[in-house]
């Protein structure tokens, strides 16, 4: 079964930095794709930033630049580098791993639990 387990989450003043982490356990075939999503009360979730098998990225436009998505095949990690943050990077992020069968291109999607991202002074 797999299973995501996420940390890093916490309180962090204007400006500041704080670096999520996502490990991915438990699949039979390889990781695809890695995702950070983020989620505020009433509002839909979004997509912050990937990062695919080739090692490329992308991120939501208001997080570029301030945003880094990176992974460690080995360790079937990724990590989310958030820096200069402000309080609209408010939310609970969760990472999404897509596994794919290379045989048939099936993909499945999977999710961690969400951990809960404060910006505030």
């Amino acid at each position: 079964q797999v299973q995501l387990v996420e940390s890093g989450g916490g309180l962090v003043q204007p400006g500041g930095s704080l670096r999520l982490s996502c490990v991915a356990s438990g699949m039979i075939f390889p990781i695809n794709a890695m995702r950070w999503y983020r989620q505020d009360p009433g509002k839909e979730r979004e997509l912050v930033g990937y990062i695919d098998s080739l090692g490329s990225a992308d991120y939501l436009d208001s997080v570029k630049g301030r945003f880094t998505v990176s992974r460690d095949k080995a360790k079937n990690t990724v990590y989310l580098q958030m820096n200069s943050l402000k309080p609209e990077d408010t939310a609970v992020y969760y990472c999404n791993v897509e596994i794919m069968d290379s045989t048939d291109y099936r993909t499945w999607n999977y999710w961690g639990q969400g951990t809960q991202v404060t910006v505030s002074s």
